[in-house]
């Protein structure tokens, strides 16, 4: 008799964890929600966006500044004379992100910058903002949380600032001395 109700047991955890175990499965299947939620955010006013862009070389640009909406519509441009600084005025109603791109004349790589809050006005445009924005599209696209992830993992910041910068004095000192 303690066989028969030792073998039920047994049978009834076995069909329990199966269960429980196809159960978890099915609940990783459903998409996760982004950690970070911001509400979508649009430029109630005409707001003008600076900046500086710099290019591999950090030379004056020529070309054309775009701006896209999150839709991908082009709201705004502007023509680049020989300048590392821009100015481009977006309208009321943009809805938030938007891209800008640098288009030099005569090269294909191009600048980008991605606008996430309507509350600032001043973005470079850089190689590191090219990176950040292609990596935020390779997470799902230019939200909140993957443009965080993107810059992240894009920009390498050390644990500690291990430096002589700024130090004043013997820097065989410095750090317990030579080693």
């Amino acid at each position: 008799m303690y066989a028969k109700n030792k073998n039920k047991i047994s049978k009834t955890l076995l069909i329990t964890s199966i269960l429980s175990l196809s159960l978890v499965a099915c609940g990783e299947e459903k998409k996760k929600a982004p950690l970070i939620k911001v509400p979508v955010q649009s430029y109630q006013q005409l707001k003008v966006l600076k900046g500086l862009m710099v290019n591999k070389k950090g030379s004056e640009i020529t070309g054309k500044l775009t701006v896209a909406d999150s839709a991908g519509k082009v709201v705004a441009s502007t023509q680049l004379e020989n300048s590392k600084h821009y100015s481009v005025k977006i309208p009321a109603g943009t809805t938030l992100p938007v891209l800008l791109t640098v288009t030099e004349k005569g090269k294909t790589e191009k600048l980008r910058a991605v606008v996430i809050s309507s509350s600032v006005s001043s973005y470079d445009i850089s190689v590191l903002t090219t990176k950040i924005a292609k990596r935020a599209k390779e997470l799902g696209g230019y939200t909140y949380a993957n443009m965080v992830m993107a810059a992240d993992s894009t920009v390498g910041v050390p644990d500690a600032n291990k430096t002589s910068t700024g130090f004043k004095g013997d820097p065989t000192k410095q750090y317990g001395g030579w080693h």
